[in-house]
């Protein structure tokens, strides 16, 4: 009986086998060659408290909403999230002082931080440094519109850049 206790505290939940995984990913991810070079841990660490340069007011407010894979299609993109204002995504304030938005792969909202990172860069995401595998870098912002994309280079294979058109 004493040992099946112990094998039974030893079996991982399900949940705690994903964050396990989710972590090897997120450390091997750090060792791997990118397109862009990372900073160093120390210098992510250190800009974790740096104030982001967008503020909490430009994200939020409602989106029309429209993504790509090749720069080519910028352009027509653009145009497919204006038309998307038709059924616009609403981007809210948070409890504290973040945006309520969808991460990738789930239908939940949760609030994420805007994050300054190494380099003048701006991540939205969890509690986490910038740049976390989770964040999505703000490529650029403006009143009318926004340009992010993930960071995990998985979930931006598959979702593209993202356009965010502000609707009127």
């Amino acid at each position: 009986m004493v040992t099946s206790n112990v094998k039974n505290r030893l079996r991982l939940s399900p949940l705690s086998t994903v964050a396990a995984l989710a972590l090897a990913a997120g450390l091997g991810g750090c060792l791997s060659g990118g397109d862009e070079p990372r900073a160093p841990q120390a210098q992510v660490v250190a800009s974790a408290a740096a104030p982001s340069t967008i503020s909490v007011d430009t994200v939020i407010g409602r989106w029309g909403i429209a993504s790509f894979h090749n720069e080519k299609d910028r352009k027509r993109t653009e145009g497919q999230a204006q038309a998307a204002c038709n059924q616009p995504y609403v981007i809210t304030k948070g409890p504290r002082d973040g945006v309520m938005m969808h991460v990738a792969d789930d239908a939940k909202l949760y609030e994420l931080r805007l994050k300054a990172g190494p380099g003048g860069r701006n991540f939205l995401g969890f509690e986490a440094p910038p740049g976390d595998l989770q964040d999505r870098e703000i490529l650029s912002a403006t009143d009318s519109m926004l340009v992010m994309r993930f960071v995990d280079p998985d979930a931006h294979r598959r979702y593209g850049t993202f356009i965010y058109v502000r609707c009127r």
